[in-house]
């Protein structure tokens, strides 16, 4: 097997790995989202470890918009916040194939 063979899986490995954490966060957020508009009991230990996951993940965005309806604060600020993980997660994954 060639150098570059064994170098271009690890780039790929590599790559793919930084697309799944970055989805993972993307899901977390998408998650909480849901939780929250279906009135999912804020006690219950799935949706406060989705919560506090979220909180971690949300790039400080999570008072961005503050409307009177909390559901919808949630759904805008969260969002944002999905999308931006998204592109990131994009972007960099493209920069390590590319520079690989």
């Amino acid at each position: 097997m060639a150098v570059g063979t064994t170098a271009r899986r690890g780039i790929d490995l590599l790559a793919g790995l930084l697309r799944l954490i970055g989805l993972l966060i993307v899901a977390v957020l998408v998650v909480h989202i849901v939780l929250v508009v279906l009135d999912a009991n804020p006690a219950n230990t799935f949706a406060a470890t989705i919560a506090s996951l979220a909180d971690t993940f949300d790039l400080g965005l999570s008072n961005l918009f503050q409307y009177s309806e909390p559901k919808l604060s949630v759904i805008l600020n969260y969002g944002v916040a999905a999308i931006i993980w998204f592109v990131i997660t994009s972007v960099v994954v493209r920069l390590v194939r590319r520079i690989g």
